[in-house]
């Protein structure tokens, strides 16, 4: 079965019903992640989020539904070290996740690779590619004892393709989809690894990219519908796959 035919069949599973659900999303406090925590919090999951912007966290917490269950925290997963304090205080606050969704992610201003500033370069590197592995180094360990857990690491249509004044976002991202595969590799049964491109919407990022164009691109919320359902239905089967909402 083809990626996209694998997509379109999760998306036609159902909404995630079911138990609730405990899903981690890194950069939660806006755009795609945002959206995803909005809507799974209407469908009665739990959110654990974090993100370096903490007025946009209080901010988000608000819009949650019953938004007592719900985990924000202030973590910048470019550190290591502040992935691993937030692991623990995940940890001891709710327990081991069911799904994590590695969303947080940044571009770089428009231009061509020898006029990128090596500082901007190392920026999408580090949240892109760097963000997505110290995830994975500080909650990967908790969910192999029980042999669950799904892990969607987001990445890009520029991830299987390339296109110029954006090579070290396209880089990263074609970095993810080599990564998800590698760990899939490394995975119990059970467990699942998916490189999951989002598919084009109308987010900030976007508009860097596109200028007014984008707003001609479906917007964050409307995404997320299809989005969690497709997420809340992966399984261990969906191991190493490379799909598109």
């Amino acid at each position: 079965m083809t990626a996209a035919a694998a997509a379109f069949g999760l998306v036609n599973r159902g909404g995630g019903g079911g138990a609730a659900k405990k899903v981690l999303i890194t950069g939660v406090s806006r755009g795609l992640g945002r959206a995803l925590a909005v809507e799974l919090a209407k469908r009665g999951h739990t959110v654990i989020g974090c993100s370096r912007t903490q007025d946009k966290l209080n901010a988000l917490i608000s819009d949650l539904a019953s938004s007592d269950r719900h985990l924000l925290l202030n973590a910048d997963i470019r550190s290591d070290s502040s992935v691993a304090e937030l692991a623990g205080v995940v940890m001891e606050k709710k327990g081991v996740p069911d799904i994590i969704v590695n969303n947080a992610g940044t571009i770089n201003q428009n231009n061509k690779i020898w006029e990128v500033p090596q500082e901007e370069f190392d920026a999408v590197i580090d949240t892109n590619v760097k963000g997505v592995t110290n995830v994975l180094r500080h909650f990967i360990p908790l969910m192999l004892p029980n042999k669950q857990g799904i892990i969607v690491n987001m990445s890009s249509g520029w991830g299987r393709s390339g296109a110029a004044l954006v090579a070290p976002y396209c880089a990263s991202k074609w970095a993810i989809e080599g990564l998800s595969r590698s760990v899939a590799k490394e995975l119990p049964d059970g467990m699942a690894i998916i490189a999951l491109n989002p598919g084009v919407i109308h987010t900030d990022m976007l508009s860097s990219c596109f200028g007014t164009s984008a707003s001609l691109y479906q917007a964050p919320d409307t995404w997320a519908v299809k989005a969690a359902t497709m997420i809340l239905n992966l399984t261990g089967a969906d191991n190493g796959a490379s799909l598109t909402v």
